[in-house]
């Protein structure tokens, strides 16, 4: 009796082209990270639609330094100029000169980076708190804070006016920071990031090692939090940077912030234009500067945010 030996399998995988295999092989891990690009190849769509987000984002500073390289008389003629004129450092010195742009920035800069940083502070002391910690009416102090969104901050501003009289801080700067310290906004947007990114398992743990819930949130949060603190900071500093209703009520000319030292331009029977386009691009450039000297930074924290979540 002969014994027929089986066919051999055809349907198992040669473990010679698998990828643990292939990976394996000189030349193998290059192989699979060519083929792991072409996968996430963007196609020509993908460039034209972001080459034209682009641009449409960048016209409006581009049209911005034009109507301020010219005079008045240019500007408002049709159709407008698209190419910069030979008038643009005279424009931004008279701007520099007659709306005391110096002050102004200096002003700005102490009120958006205090308020930025307190903000930043206590939106992720109290987003700590809201999402980790486990207090009577927890839920309850949470919606009130979130209902404080709903109301218009114009309701408050003769109240808020008085007291900052009574204060003696009046015409101060003082007046602008103090009502803007923390944000309900940014409490609850840190509340939302540290429900998902920080573990209760590290938490936890501190609690296990004899950490108090201060030292926790030095030695825990804080790291786990820099993303969305850097984001909340950029996002902070703009809006003060370029807040006006609340400045221009409280300041005067004497004392202006960046916003409330550009009305001193539009002054007069005849607005000059491309002076008020000069004064609005040197208001603009310092946070330009801080989003080019920053933004890698950023984005690098908030993508390392991301992987970690």
């Amino acid at each position: 009796m002969t014994t027929q030996s089986l066919p051999a399998r055809t349907d198992s995988p040669d473990p010679d082209r698998t990828p643990a295999a292939r990976a394996g092989r000189p030349g193998g891990r290059r192989l699979l990270r060519q083929r792991a690009g072409r996968q996430h190849h963007a196609g020509p769509l993908a460039y034209i639609l972001l080459a034209v987000m682009a641009v449409l984002s960048i016209f409006p500073l581009y049209w911005t330094m034009v109507a301020a390289s010219t005079d008045n008389t240019r500007v408002s003629q049709t159709p407008p100029p698209f190419l910069p004129g030979p008038n643009l450092f005279s424009n931004l010195a008279r701007a520099w000169d007659e709306a005391a742009m110096g002050k102004a920035m200096v002003n700005s800069l102490i009120v958006a980076g205090v308020i930025a940083l307190s903000t930043v502070m206590f939106a992720t002391l109290a987003g700590f708190a809201f999402a980790k910690l486990r207090f009577k009416g927890r839920n309850a102090l949470l919606m009130l804070v979130i209902g404080t969104m709903l109301v218009p901050p114009q309701l408050g501003v003769v109240p808020l006016f008085m007291m900052m009289a009574e204060l003696g801080w009046s015409q101060q700067l003082p007046a602008v920071i103090f009502p803007t310290l923390v944000s309900a906004v940014g409490v609850f947007f840190m509340r939302q990031y540290l429900s998902e990114a920080l573990p209760d398992e590290l938490v936890e743990a501190g609690r296990v090692d004899g950490a108090h819930s201060l030292r926790i949130f030095w030695s825990i949060v804080l790291p786990v939090a820099r993303p969305a603190m850097a984001v909340l900071f950029m996002i902070t500093f703009v809006h003060a940077w370029n807040d006006f209703f609340w400045p221009f009520v409280v300041l005067d000319m004497t004392n202006p912030t960046v916003p409330v030292a550009l009305t001193q331009l539009s002054a007069g029977y005849v607005r000059d234009q491309s002076l008020i386009m000069a004064g609005a691009l040197l208001g603009t450039l310092p946070l330009l500067v801080m989003f080019i000297v920053f933004g890698r930074q950023i984005v690098s924290g908030i993508m390392a945010g991301a992987v970690k979540g």
